[in-house]
């Protein structure tokens, strides 16, 4: 199942960075939650169920005129899979911005059901606890 998983994220990821929202969703369970808190820029917060969380991506991505994440690999830990990244990103008025960060992401039952950021790598794999 792990791999799988690991797939799951992989391609939930290429569809977000080519801004398909259509073939996202096939990823991504109906309660998705996505858990923002730590943040450091705008639209920090918690968002609950997929409408709540395409308002939140929908408001990500007007702030930028361009968003690609570059995965810097998949650590399977459990039902989670650990991905460390750089957000490339920008701005409507040309500035670029490059942020690293680690996402975590819950599937269960071939779906994404959380998605949650953390500012550091070694953070994400403690908050997805020990591999199954």
């Amino acid at each position: 199942m792990s791999q799988e998983n690991v797939e799951i994220v992989r391609r939930s990821l290429a569809a977000w960075n080519q801004r398909d929202l259509e073939s996202w969703r096939t990823f991504v369970h109906s309660d998705l939650e996505v858990d923002w808190s730590r943040s450091r820029a705008p639209f920090r917060g918690v968002y609950r169920g997929l409408s709540r969380v395409e308002t939140f991506w929908d408001l990500f991505w007007s702030a930028f005129e361009s968003v690609q994440i570059e995965t810097h690999g998949f650590t399977d830990v459990g039902s989670e899979v650990v991905v460390p990244n750089t957000a490339h990103m920008r701005g409507r008025d040309g500035i670029e911005v490059t942020a690293r960060s680690a996402l975590v992401f819950k599937v269960e039952d071939g779906q994404i059901t959380r998605l949650r950021m953390f500012q550091e790598q070694a953070e994400a794999l403690e908050a997805a606890g020990p591999s199954e």
